[in-house]
């Protein structure tokens, strides 16, 4: 093997992340990614690889050595390929981890709310998701008030949240959910949109992620089968492309497979 190989879930938020910080250093090429289908059983030899999690991404390099954790092998491939992404001055650097260090609450409210199976807890997972919206505009606001991104560029801390931003396109499907026109949203709406479109992001768009997250939207992840269904919206037995949107009532309707264009 004389490249690293990355084992990946296409349209996942943590492997994409590493995608990213590839397509900024112009290194496509310097990694093989080998997708694995997450709705069948893990291959015992990759099950090794991993010292027995499913946990995914890992990267596999040229001597053995095995990776694991999305924001590990990030700053692994941003310290050993090419220029770095990552703010070299140690202060800067500091606050670019501060800011990375909030992408675990904001990712969970995010997948909370769309998980979320009851209608009337709606509203709390809402605001949940605002408040750290207004924690991530206030971070921004005292770092580069009138900026774009959280320094001059898209760096690592938008090479980590950029995804989750993505993901979170199931958020305005499935609940309805934008942020409010408001100064406590303005900065980090102007982060949010220079990120997604940012040139080196583009792996994945809104309709795959909508179609393929509708089992999320329904209470089951990870390709976790729901009742009545035989295929996970994370199959890969037919093509995102070709099947109808998925319907937007989560809370009333429950879309059978051949509904979802699965079958």
């Amino acid at each position: 093997m004389s490249k690293p190989t990355v084992y990946h879930i296409p349209v996942c938020p943590f492997c994409q992340r590493l995608e990213i910080i590839l397509e900024l250093k112009g290194l496509t090429g310097a990694v093989n990614f080998e997708v694995i289908d997450i709705t069948k059983p893990r291959d015992p030899e990759l099950l090794r690889k991993s010292r027995g999690t499913t946990a995914l991404p890992i990267i596999e390099l040229p001597n053995g050595e095995v990776l694991k954790e999305s924001l590990v092998i990030l700053r692994y491939l941003d310290e050993e390929m090419g220029v770095p992404v990552a703010q070299a001055d140690p202060y800067r650097r500091a606050v670019e981890n501060m800011m990375i260090a909030k992408e675990g609450p904001f990712t969970m409210a995010g997948y909370m709310m769309v998980m979320n199976q009851k209608p009337d807890q709606s509203d709390v997972f809402k605001d949940k998701m605002l408040a750290v919206y207004r924690d991530l505009n206030d971070f921004l606001n005292w770092q580069n008030p009138t900026g774009t991104y959280l320094f001059d560029d898209f760096g690592l801390a938008e090479a980590v949240f950029t995804p989750m931003f993505m993901r979170f396109w199931f958020l305005d499907y499935y609940e309805g959910f934008d942020l409010p026109v408001s100064g406590e949203y303005d900065r980090v709406r102007i982060w949010r949109e220079a990120c997604l479109a940012h040139p080196a992001a583009q792996q994945v768009g809104s309709e795959e992620i909508v179609k393929v997250y509708y089992d999320y939207a329904k209470g089951a992840g990870n390709g976790a089968l729901l009742a009545g269904r035989t295929q996970s919206s994370f199959s890969f037995e037919t093509d995102w492309r070709s099947r109808p949107m998925p319907p937007k009532d989560k809370y009333n309707v429950s879309a059978t497979d051949a509904e979802l264009g699965l079958i």
